[in-house]
């Protein structure tokens, strides 16, 4: 672990894809649709990456996956995690994303704890296999490579605490030509429970040459900061902790800048009318894509996220939560108080899914007996969307 602050970056290098903020946004399901990929890029710089999709819902013209594939008209850096356990479909998958959808950036996520995944052995369960996962890795690698277009990869510190992949899995990345390797700092079995282990990220940046992006625990701009500064990490990803605050962007853009303010941005935190605007703003975005129906049901999952630790009521906050119409939200709105100090208790304290840790990981039977794992031929669901 370094003894010394590491300087901050200031942009991120994947390959040929130069990205201003070291910052990218997790790919979250039913969250990180174009609409919300829009709104947290016009808070700040950075790389915005889409909802996880299969590689053999692309390869097998899957409606919904290709449903799933829609970009903004201002998303200039189009990027996606593509999820898959077959080498053959993960490289098809990614030359139809790179030659068909015109992608600047492949993801491709073994970090998903879902026992429904792990079950099949994908997600966070694949690194064990460690001659399967370079097969995906070549593949993809191999397919993206003619396009110009740089592959990444996700993952978990392993299985359990005594079953760890994360560092054969970055030795692995660098061999077969990933850009860069993100790490959760947690094991599947934690899913997204306790707290994230940055030593392992640290572990990382010391054993690999490729760029590592820290991910876990990453709730304020100055979490990422402090995140850099242990590890070493080249960036930094972030999920649950943007959930109702898009506005994390513009603050971890004016970090990396070096411009943080001496009290750590709670001068700039919103008040309840800021918040308010923003989530007029995200509603409205989700019913340019989606029509207006679809784009408020959307919208209502992000309600409590935005009003957490608030003094709305009870009742206007179940009325938000059934918002049908534009002109119905900015009814509501309008009865939250626009003074309303942004609530300084929650800074810092988890956001989103946490859970318990799992005394027991779904697998294949036999899944641990063999490390290796070359020429197996696993089959993920088409339409699975989870993420990790």
């Amino acid at each position: 672990m370094p003894t010394s602050p590491t300087a901050l970056p200031a942009g991120l290098t994947l390959g040929s894809l130069r990205v201003d903020t070291p910052v990218v946004l997790a790919p979250m399901a039913g969250i990180t649709n174009a609409a919300y990929r829009r709104l947290c890029a016009e808070q700040g710089a950075g790389l915005y990456v889409c909802e996880m999709i299969t590689s053999r819902g692309l390869v097998e013209g899957d409606q919904h996956t290709r449903d799933m594939l829609v970009f903004d008209e201002l998303e200039t850096t189009r990027s996606v995690q593509l999820y898959g356990t077959d080498p053959v479909y993960v490289g098809k998958a990614a030359e139809i994303l790179c030659a068909e959808y015109g992608v600047a950036h492949i993801d491709l996520n073994f970090g998903c704890p879902v026992p429904k995944v792990t079950r099949k052995g994908g997600g966070g369960a694949l690194p064990w296999k460690r001659g399967l996962l370079g097969e995906i890795l070549e593949h993809a690698v191999a397919a993206a490579a003619p396009y110009d277009v740089p592959v990444t990869m996700k993952t978990r510190k392993g299985i359990d605490d005594d079953h760890l992949t994360y560092l054969d899995a970055g030795r692995i990345a660098q061999e077969s030509g990933v850009a860069a390797i993100a790490l959760h700092g947690r094991t599947v079995a934690q899913a997204y429970s306790g707290a994230a282990d940055w030593d392992a990220i640290a572990a990382l940046v010391d054993h690999v040459d490729i760029p590592v992006l820290g991910n876990g625990d990453i709730w304020e701009a100055s979490d990422a900061v402090r995140m850099v500064e242990q590890t070493g990490a080249a960036g930094v990803v972030v999920g649950r902790g943007c959930l109702g605050r898009p506005w994390i962007f513009r603050d971890l853009a004016t970090a990396f800048r070096g411009e943080a303010p001496v009290d750590g941005f709670r001068a700039t935190l919103p008040t309840l009318g800021e918040v308010t605007s923003m989530m007029r703003r995200h509603a409205e975005l989700l019913c340019q894509h989606l029509g207006e129906e679809r784009g408020c049901k959307e919208f209502r999952k992000h309600v409590s996220w935005y009003l957490k630790g608030f003094a709305a009521g009870g009742e206007l906050r179940r009325s938000l939560g059934l918002v049908d119409t534009l002109a119905t939200l900015d009814r509501l709105l309008a009865d939250l108080d626009p003074t309303e100090p942004f609530p300084i208790a929650e800074l810092g304290s988890p956001r989103g899914r946490q859970g318990s840790p799992r005394g027991r990981v779904a697998l294949p039977e036999g899944w641990l007996d063999d490390t290796d794992g070359s020429g197996s031929h696993l089959q993920e669901e088409a339409g699975e969307t989870t993420g990790g």
